[in-house]
């Protein structure tokens, strides 16, 4: 049966990246379940938003690869049982439920539920190896709790009871109590909190208390549920007790800073080896245009690259690759092929020819660094002949467009590089007239984590038809800016061409 997913909108919980990050490092089992509600206030499914690693269904799926599964996609039947009638109850009024002897799949099980924003936060544990702590326990360090403004009540979970070391007889703390226990230096950090919060921003701060004649570290998220006017009706807050991660704040912090040297290592490095001009550059017969689209994620520093100069006879020599992986290894890698190319077309001009000779350049390579792979694809062209030979080694094929109609080329035989030993590269030879556009790309323009291939390739397509229609003479300029998205895991790199 095929897997279905719904996008999660993380509109509607404005902590959910917190809650991933708490679950991600938590024991136990244990979800955060968005709730879709119908038009009469009916609980009709549940999404899995957020896991613990070990938490699994009965089919045997982990942690991470439940995002976005509607729980009735797993449990077809899970309405017509207790529990959802429970989940219900704990939806609408907003009371934590406990439920003993539940069935899930071959096992039972204790299951402890707890509204959280738009959704339920649910923990489970097999009887047969519970503890004396119930599963919300084992979340350990992490509570919650709401304030509605229209009623004025305020819930506060047992755990965050716990973690101010507070009687639940006596309530939850008065802002007095709370600001009380504030450490000085860190009152300016909590009246900027709350004026970003006044200013309807999301509040994710981490402050010094002393509970008990000790200091804690508490990390503090809170967010609003909102009238039209900005006014807050509820008020949504995540308490975590850090105190002891301090010293893995610290420690990560120096992974950070020496992530980042290497990131800026690896954009210097990039920048010096692969200059990419502002505008269309002129060679024989050709006009070339190029743009480079780094990764979403700016540590994401790839292996992209693209050749483009004339040759000693008059023919022009166009290539883009990538090397996969990111970072300063990729970028090091990238620059040998990058020159490595421009030197071998001092011996030959033959694309399949030249992709061979990286070929064995990248098995050698490949050799000290295990699991190296990269793909190519290199073009000549000839302006005296109007003619263009083309190989490639495992890359996306160009995109040929040609009298108001785009196309991917055929694409002639040809591994990735460093894969296979002495492999062959084939030739493709076509026509490349005055009208024509040709675009070669890396895989990140084509590739993203929410789509498929096709529809990636579908919608460059359409952007080479509406550029060339709506710029005839000068389309390059206008494809470039129509091409101009990044993708958040991959960088991209453009090469398009026309004969002038």
């Amino acid at each position: 049966m095929s897997d279905v997913r719904v996008r999660v909108d993380e509109s509607g919980a404005p902590w959910l990246a917190t809650v991933r990050g708490v679950l991600d490092s938590l024991p136990g089992m244990a979800a955060y379940l968005l709730a879709e509600i119908d038009g009469h206030g009916r609980l009709i499914d549940l999404v899995w938003a957020a896991a613990s690693p070990e938490a699994v269904t009965p089919d045997g799926r982990l942690g991470s690869q439940l995002i976005g599964v509607p729980v009735t996609r797993i449990a077809p039947d899970v309405r017509a049982e207790e529990r959802w009638k429970v989940y219900q109850r704990v939806m609408e009024t907003g009371e934590p439920a406990d439920l003993d002897a539940v069935r899930i799949g071959d096992s039972e099980f204790t299951v402890r539920a707890r509204r959280l924003g738009p959704g339920l936060l649910v923990s489970w544990e097999r009887l047969d190896r519970l503890h004396r702590f119930g599963g919300m326990e084992q979340l350990g360090n992490l509570g919650w709790g709401e304030w509605d403004l229209a009623s004025g009540e305020i819930y506060w979970s047992p755990q965050l009871y716990r973690i101010y070391e507070r009687d639940p007889a006596l309530g939850p703390l008065g802002r007095d109590e709370a600001d009380g226990i504030v450490v000085e230096d860190d009152r300016p950090l909590q009246a900027a909190a709350r004026s970003a919060f006044e200013r309807s921003e999301r509040v994710d701060v981490t402050t010094r208390v002393r509970i008990g004649g000790r200091i804690k570290h508490l990390r503090t998220v809170v967010d609003a549920v909102r009238d039209g006017g900005g006014q807050p009706l509820r008020i949504c807050g995540i308490v975590q007790d850090v105190t002891g991660q301090q010293a893995n704040v610290e420690r990560l912090a120096e992974v950070e800073r020496t992530l980042a040297a290497e990131h800026e290592l690896a954009a210097r490095l990039q920048r010096i080896i692969l200059p990419i001009p502002a505008e269309p550059i002129d060679l024989p017969g050709l006009r070339v245009a190029v743009r480079y689209l780094p990764a979403g994620h700016e540590t994401l520093v790839g292996g992209d690259w693209y050749h483009a100069a004339a040759l000693r006879d008059g023919s022009v020599l166009l290539a883009v690759g990538d090397v996969a992986g990111h970072g300063t290894h990729a970028a090091t890698t990238m620059a040998q092929l990058r020159h490595a190319l421009r030197a071998l077309a001092v011996v030959t001009s033959d694309p399949g020819t030249l992709l061979e000779h990286l070929n064995r350049l990248t098995c050698e390579l490949e050799a000290e660094s295990p699991e190296l792979s990269a793909t190519a694809v290199v073009a000549r062209f000839d302006p005296v002949r109007g003619e263009l030979v083309w190989a490639q080694a495992g890359h996306p094929p160009p995109l040929l467009s040609r009298g108001g109609h785009t196309a991917p080329l055929s694409r002639p035989p040809g591994p990735m590089l460093g894969v296979v030993d002495d492999a062959r590269y084939s030739d493709a030879v076509l026509s490349f007239h005055t009208g024509d556009v040709l675009l070669l790309y890396t895989d990140g323009l084509v590739e993203h984590r929410r789509s498929s291939l096709d529809v990636g390739l579908d919608a460059v397509i359409t952007s080479v038809d509406d550029a060339v229609r709506t710029a005839p003479e000068q389309p390059l300029a206008e494809l470039l800016a129509r091409l101009r998205r990044a993708n958040p895991d991959d960088d991209t790199c453009i090469l398009a061409a026309r004969p002038r």
